[in-house]
């Protein structure tokens, strides 16, 4: 006979992962994890293996990992015979995507730096901000 794995409830799930129970059921909801046990009531009970998938998942997000691109991660850690160039080329398009997103938050606060600047910030109602952005 067989011990049943000890379990968690969504709660237990949710602060063990650092995935909010909504999100756990989002995740679910969209296939990204697969439904996990129920108990007789109906409650979600989650094994350490599916908390470790919470947390794979937590990690992903937290590194900027859209939910596609965990999905593919998740397919490549699940696949033992993968090869590991393959995590890394989704790691390293990824990071092209963070330069691209990074010179774009740069060449906007340069924006706003330069329009902040020319803002007297005094009482007048003419201002160099609204008008940038009236015009744009």
């Amino acid at each position: 006979m067989q011990a049943t794995p000890p379990s968690m409830n969504i709660g237990d799930a949710a602060r063990a992962s650092g995935v909010t129970a909504k999100m756990i059921r989002h995740y679910e909801s969209i296939g990204l994890v697969p439904a996990p046990r129920r108990t007789g009531a109906g409650y979600r009970l989650y094994s350490e293996r599916e908390v470790r998938v919470l947390q794979f998942i937590h990690r992903g997000r937290v590194l900027g990992f859209s939910l596609d691109q965990i999905k593919n991660l998740l397919a490549l850690w699940e696949d033992k015979g993968r090869a590991s160039a393959d995590v890394r080329a989704l790691a390293q398009t990824h990071i092209e995507e963070l330069d691209r997103k990074i010179a774009e938050m740069a060449a906007m606060r340069r924006t706003l730096v330069s329009l902040a600047a020319s803002c007297h910030g005094d009482a007048r109602s003419a201002c160099p901000i609204l008008d940038d952005l009236a015009t744009h």
